[in-house]
Parts: structure tokens; C-alpha cells; sequence
């Protein structure tokens, strides 16, 4: 069976991950899954990642991120944009995630940013997901 959405798999995977409290979670690699690994990372979701084997068919680890108690970082992973239906969004009705608490994560012309790096850059694009 061929997967459909990659983005949807990822994002499940890690959802699944936190709900389980695991402190790691091992997904196929793609450019695209990489690129919103790297987002992560940047802003905080998650401690680390490693990626292993070569980069089309290798698999990335993620180092889930908890504060005290075990209260994971990432609350709520949703998907925008599906491969049934795109959403797009023009330079200036970027969404913010919570109030600016959270994260949307763009794909535009000049590659993944998040909601704040595309309005600076002044760039529109595809929303792909929100992370608070």
C-alpha cells in the first residue's frame, strides 16, 4: 500500500509518540519530512534529532521534548493543507497559531518556513501544519 499523505504520517507518528510518552520516535526520511524536523527543532518542539542511512531511505529520530512531569512541549500537531484539499495563503493572511504562541509551518517558493520567517521575507505559500 502507497502512502498518500507523508506529512499526515509524520505528524501521527509523533502525536502517537507523545500520547504514549515515548522519548523517541523513528520515521521514514524525505526532504520534506527533514525540513519540518529542522522547524521543530528551531522552535523548541523537540530536544534533537539524528537521521540515519542515506536521506531518500533512511529514517529520522526525533528526541521527543517533555518540561517536568512528563508535560510533553508539543500539545496539539494538526494538518491544514491535505492532498484533498490545499491551503494557501497569500504573504499577508499568514494564520497565527494561538494567539502567536504556536507555529505554522509554510511551504513557499523559496522552500519550509514558519508563518513568521515567510511574512518577513514577504512570501506566501502552502500552510502545511500548526503546532502549539
Amino acid at each position: 500500500m502507497t502512502m498518500t499523505d507523508p506529512i499526515a504520517d509524520l505528524l501521527t507518528r509523533i502525536r502517537n509518540a507523545i500520547a504514549s510518552r515515548h522519548e523517541t520516535v523513528d520515521i521514514p526520511s524525505s526532504k520534506m519530512k527533514l525540513e519540518i524536523v529542522r522547524i521543530l527543532k528551531e522552535e523548541g518542539y523537540i530536544s534533537n534529532y539524528t537521521v540515519s542511512g542515506e536521506q531518500k531511505k533512511g529514517t529520522v529520530r526525533l528526541y521527543l521534548r517533555y518540561a517536568a512531569g512528563k508535560v510533553p512541549a508539543i500539545t496539539t500537531l494538526t494538518r491544514i493543507s491535505r492532498p484533498g484539499c490545499r491551503v494557501y495563503a497569500d504573504k499577508s493572511r499568514i494564520p497565527t497559531v494561538q494567539g502567536g504562541m504556536g507555529v505554522c509551518v509554510m511551504s513557499t517558493s523559496r522552500g519550509l518556513f514558519t508563518g513568521k520567517q515567510a511574512q518577513q521575507k514577504g512570501l506566501g505559500g502552502e500552510v502545511l501544519c500548526t503546532i502549539s
